[in-house]
C-alpha cells in the first residue's frame, strides 16, 4: 500500500507545471522551511488538508505519521497563509497549459461566464465570490478570480473578465447590463445573455422605447419563438411545468423576504428572454446555444460536491484565499488528469527517456 501511495503521488506530481518548485521559491512559500524536509513535502501536506478534508490538527498528525512534516496545527495554518501566492501561481500555470493544449482553429471561442459564492460556516461567516469562465466544448476553465462579495467592483460583470476578439460570451441575467455588453463589443467579441426584465431598457430602430411585455404577448403558444431587433443605450407539458416552478420560486422569494411582487413578475416567468449581438444565427439557434450555459452550473456543482468547495473552514482573509486557490488547483489537476488519461497507458506515468548511448535489449 505504501508503494502504491508513492506511485500515485508521483503520477499526481507529474501533472503539476514543470516550474512548480521554482514558483515555491519565488512566492516565498518555502522561506525558513522549518518542520518540512522539502517543498514537495509541504505541497503534499497542504493537499492533505485541502483535498482530503482533514482539519489542520488532523493534517499535522497525518503528515507526521507519513514522515512528511513535524509541525503543529498553528504552524501549518501560517504555512498555508504564506502559500497563497504559490497556489495561485500554480492555478495560473495550469490554465496556461489548457490554453495551449486545447487551442482550436475555430473563428469564435465559446465561453460561459458565471460566479458562485463560498462562505464560512455560521451566520456571521464571511463570503467570497469566485468568478469563473468555462470554455466549450473542452469544458476547461480559462479564467477565474476570487474576491469579496461586498464593495465596489466585486459584483458579477463581464467587465471583470478578459475578453478576446471573436469570443462569444454567455451569461445569465446577472450579466444583463448595457455597460457590460458594450465592454464586450468594444473588445471585438459578442454576447449571448439572458434578459433581466426588471432592468430592461432598450429601443427600437426608430428610437422608441421597447415595451417588453407587449412584445412577449405576441408569442401565444408554449414553445413558440419570437425575435426582435433592439438597441441598447449608456415539449409543452415540460414548458408549462417550468413556468409553474418559476412562479413558485418567485412566490417563495417574496414570502421569505417579505416583499410584494410586481404584477408583471409572474408573467415574465413564463418566458425565456435572451439577448445577443450576433446577427447571422436564427432565433432557434441562439436559444439552443444559450442552453449550453448550464454546463457552468454543472461545473460548480462538481466543484462543490467532489472537491468540497462549498464549505469554507477559514476565518481570516489570507487563509481563506489560500484554501480557495488550493481547491481550484485540485479541480484543475483533476481536469488535466482526465485529459492526459485519454493518452497515457494505465501505467500512469512517463518512463525516463533513454540516452542515445543506451542500447535496447
Amino acid at each position: 500500500m505504501e508503494n502504491a501511495a508513492q506511485e500515485n503521488w508521483k503520477t499526481l506530481l507529474s501533472l503539476f507545471p514543470p516550474q512548480w518548485q521554482e514558483r515555491a521559491g519565488e512566492s516565498g512559500a518555502v522561506e525558513r522551511l522549518r518542520g518540512f524536509s522539502s517543498a514537495e513535502a509541504l505541497l503534499r501536506t497542504l493537499l492533505l488538508h485541502i483535498a482530503s478534508g482533514y482539519s489542520l490538527r488532523e493534517t499535522a498528525v497525518q503528515a507526521k505519521l507519513a514522515d512528511l512534516a513535524n509541525v503543529s496545527d498553528v504552524a501549518l495554518l501560517k504555512r498555508l497563509r504564506n502559500s497563497e501566492e504559490w497556489l495561485r501561481s500554480l492555478c495560473v500555470d495550469l490554465l496556461r497549459e489548457n490554453g495551449i493544449a486545447l487551442a482550436t482553429h475555430a473563428t469564435r471561442r465559446l465561453r460561459i461566464v458565471d460566479g458562485t459564492i463560498v462562505k464560512e460556516p455560521g451566520k456571521t461567516g464571511s463570503q467570497w465570490r469566485i468568478l469563473y469562465s468555462l470554455q466549450l466544448p473542452s469544458l476547461s476553465c480559462d479564467f477565474f478570480e476570487i474576491s469579496a462579495t461586498t464593495g465596489k467592483g466585486t459584483g458579477e460583470s463581464f467587465r471583470r473578465v478578459p475578453i478576446g476578439t471573436q469570443d462569444l460570451v454567455l451569461g445569465d441575467a446577472g450579466y444583463w447590463s448595457a455597460a457590460g455588453i458594450e465592454f464586450v463589443r468594444s473588445r471585438g467579441a459578442h454576447v449571448l445573455v439572458r434578459v433581466n426584465p426588471q432592468t430592461f431598457l432598450a429601443y427600437g430602430p426608430r428610437g422608441h422605447r421597447v415595451r417588453l411585455l407587449s412584445r412577449l404577448r405576441t408569442v401565444r403558444q408554449p414553445g413558440e419563438i419570437g425575435e426582435w431587433k433592439i438597441f441598447l443605450r449608456g415539449e409543452n407539458a415540460s414548458i408549462e411545468h417550468a413556468i409553474q416552478l418559476a412562479h413558485r420560486r418567485l412566490q417563495r422569494k417574496a414570502s421569505k423576504k417579505q416583499f410584494t411582487m410586481r404584477p408583471d413578475a409572474l408573467e415574465y416567468a413564463e418566458y425565456v428572454l435572451v439577448f445577443t449581438t450576433l446577427q447571422a444565427e436564427s432565433a432557434g439557434e441562439v436559444l439552443e446555444c444559450y442552453r449550453l450555459r448550464w454546463q457552468i452550473e454543472l461545473a460548480f456543482k462538481r466543484m462543490k460536491t467532489l472537491a468540497q468547495l462549498g464549505h469554507l473552514p477559514k476565518h481570516d482573509d489570507r487563509s481563506a484565499r489560500a484554501w480557495l486557490y488550493g481547491k481550484l488547483l485540485v479541480a484543475l489537476l483533476t481536469q488535466k488528469l482526465i485529459r492526459v488519461g485519454r493518452d497515457i497507458s494505465p501505467w500512469g506515468y512517463l518512463l525516463p527517456i533513454a540516452s542515445s548511448d543506451q542500447s535496447l535489449a
